[in-house]
């Protein structure tokens, strides 16, 4: 595998490649200080990829009623993420788009006056926010056919800092049936480990839904025989509805539990929606 790659945009954004890592990063202020801020970035990149595999077999392995011995930071991050929901199957991985778009963040604005900024890591999402600032985030229910569905403005005065999404669309398997959940949170490694936990719960039992047990799609995957979805033909609106509802309802319990501040959730064009997330625009909460 081939080390670590950076490189500017037209538009000036940072692009870093690694493997599977793949982030997108923007500073604002000035300019010296952007770049000094990209610098930081750079050199905090450079090793993460090798320092997760040197800890995969742990990673890889569902958290159990102890906490794993893990060394790295972002392996820590990856491992505090999905603690709270130990009760049900869950690895450290749930939380690895997500872990990584807030270190490279840290390093970002490491004594940096930057006005705002954010690492996009593959849609999992770290945000910095100045007194006064505010980002606007888009979201896309469908990644195979992606249109802008609605947006959320994360300001200053919010604890937000984190947004993830996931789905039996994406990059990540799903044992739901969720087309996307976005959850906003305090961190994007919160953010990513309740993504999924919430769109595992978007589910129902229909013929048009078809699963494979995970080890036979991908070798490499954490999840082993675990049946994942694998595709979603069309369902009336009742049984959509009633999936959406049991993916809401888990939300509620999240952030009931100070573990999420929203979540908006999208299957075959109804949407859920709770906490922070009621202000996307073009959406009404359910």
């Amino acid at each position: 595998m081939s080390g670590p790659v950076s490189a500017r945009l037209p538009d000036g954004r940072l692009h870093l490649q690694h493997g599977p890592i793949d982030l997108i990063i923007e500073a604002f202020g000035e300019r010296a200080e952007i770049e000094r801020a990209y610098r930081q970035a750079i050199a905090r990149f450079d090793g993460i990829l090798a320092t997760l595999a040197a800890e995969l077999p742990i990673l890889r392995s569902p958290v159990g009623t102890t906490p794993s011995a893990l060394n790295g930071p972002v392996a820590r991050r990856m491992a505090d993420a999905v603690w709270p929901y130990r009760d049900v199957f869950i690895t450290p991985m749930a939380a690895v788009a997500g872990s990584v778009a807030d270190e490279v963040l840290a390093a970002l604005v490491r004594e940096r006056d930057l006005t705002k900024a954010y690492v996009n890591n593959g849609g999992d999402i770290a945000i910095h926010l100045s007194s006064g600032e505010s980002l606007r985030a888009a979201i896309v229910a469908n990644v195979d056919a992606p249109t802008l569905d609605g947006g959320v403005e994360l300001r200053a005065d919010s604890p937000v800092r984190g947004l993830a999404t996931s789905g039996w669309r994406g990059r990540s398997f799903s044992l739901g049936i969720a087309d996307s959940v976005t959850i906003l949170a305090r961190s994007a490694a919160r953010a990513d480990a309740a993504a999924t936990i919430v769109a595992n719960a978007v589910d129902a039992d229909h013929p048009n839904i078809e699963r494979r047990p995970a080890n036979t799609i991908r070798d490499d995957t954490d999840l082993g025989a675990l049946l994942v979805t694998t595709k979603v033909g069309p369902l009336s609106p009742e049984k959509v509805a009633m999936a959406l509802d049991r993916g809401l309802a888990k939300a509620v319990e999240l952030q009931t539990r100070d573990l999420i501040e929203g979540a908006a959730l999208a299957l075959q064009g109804q949407w859920r929606l709770t906490g922070a997330a009621q202000s996307i625009s073009g959406r009404t909460p359910a």
